[in-house]
């Protein structure tokens, strides 16, 4: 077994394929509509589905927003160098939430940023190895 993707329900769907490709550097690997069902699913990732995990951008049609809920936590992304990567996020108009520095309680530096939709995205500093947090 193998994760495929995740799925995230966004109420501008334009807005969220390009924050997630000109702010985060994914790119766009396919869009498809479904006229009867009225939604428009967008693929987003660094690489091609057969071999990495992806997001799913899920609009459907005429719905501008969600209660996010308290359930769901983060996306997390490893970054080469997270002040860099918060540097060229706030560059392009993202939104930094946390800024960068280490986990409470650890020495792992880590940052947040919210994407148009609010949902959280944890940057974290790569490692040679994982600790714990």
């Amino acid at each position: 077994m193998r994760m495929l993707h995740t799925m995230l329900r966004v109420g501008n769907l334009e807005k969220s394929i390009a924050f997630y490709t000109q702010v985060l550097g994914m790119q766009l690997l396919r869009q498809s509509e479904n006229t009867e069902y009225k939604y428009t699913l967008a693929f987003v990732g660094y690489g091609d589905e057969s071999e990495h995990t992806v997001l799913e951008l899920t609009y459907n049609w005429g719905t501008a927003s969600y209660d996010l809920g308290n359930a769901f936590g983060h996306i997390a992304l490893e970054v080469e160098n997270v002040y860099e990567a918060c540097d060229n996020i706030r560059a392009k108009g993202g939104v930094i939430s946390r800024e960068p520095g280490p986990v409470k309680g650890g020495s792992t530096e880590i940052a947040f940023v919210r994407d148009p939709d609010n949902y959280a995205i944890e940057l974290i500093q790569k490692k040679t190895r994982y600790d714990s947090l």
